[in-house]
């Protein structure tokens, strides 16, 4: 098991947004913690030890201990709500969890590597697939799931079946998901459609002249010289 990451949490915090609104400026995020069979609870934590506590290396995805007075709960972060504009972090859900018993959570795909043969091509890898739905325990759950694209080519694709998952984490996704796939840019096709008709222009320009070498005296053109000629 990971280190434990401790965050401090209060209870009894006044609802209702402009209570959320004097809580966040104070230093705090409304939150509340749910699950296990308890009933929600209302509570606030500090945003600079969230932040501290969501950035290891399991992100979102970190087994945390909420500590509320003498009562510790082991957590996950749920949902993380934010400001559409400036992202500030304006709620967050906290999800109490069995360490013992997996869960279902979203988990990100990360493309790495560096696709040689698709840039060669003046190719693009797009990613189709940005979360996967995994189930694992909760210290089990990673923080990503790298794709390397390294060896792909163009027409190539990359689906959920081919992507090694972590020890203890499965999905119920469909193998044949698509995640990323490689093609051809705009400029690229149109390059390839120019140098197609060029080629097409070539060969019929080469097969008519070697009609026209072909043809015999007098059948390209009008009759020549007559027939038999009057005595």
């Amino acid at each position: 098991m990971a280190d434990d990451i401790i965050l401090a949490a209060e209870t009894g915090r006044p609802t209702g947004s402009p209570a959320s609104r004097r809580l966040r400026a104070s230093g705090k995020v409304p939150a509340v913690i749910y699950g296990r069979g308890a009933e929600p609870a209302v509570i606030s934590v500090d945003w600079r030890e969230l932040r501290g506590a969501l950035t290891t290396d399991k992100g979102l995805n970190a087994l945390l201990t909420l500590k509320v007075g003498n009562k510790r709960t082991k957590a996950i972060v749920k949902e993380l709500q934010r400001h559409p504009v400036r992202r500030d972090v304006l709620h967050v859900d906290f999800l109490a969890v069995d360490v013992d018993k997996p869960i279902t959570t979203d988990v990100p795909l990360l493309i790495e590597g560096e696709p040689e043969k698709v840039l060669r091509e003046q190719g693009v890898v797009e990613q189709i697939l940005n979360m996967l739905i995994v189930s694992a325990k909760p210290d089990d759950i990673p923080g990503h799931i790298a794709v390397d694209v390294s060896d792909l080519e163009i027409g190539q694709h990359i689906t959920v079946g081919d992507v090694e998952l972590p020890e203890g984490v499965t999905t119920e996704i469909d193998p044949e998901e698509t995640i990323v796939t490689a093609k051809l840019t705009s400029l690229a096709l149109a390059e390839e459609e120019e140098e197609e008709e060029a080629e097409e222009a070539e060969g019929e320009e080469a097969a008519e002249g070697e009609a026209a070498a072909g043809a015999e005296p007098g059948e390209a053109g009008s009759p020549q010289g007559g027939g038999e000629g009057g005595e």
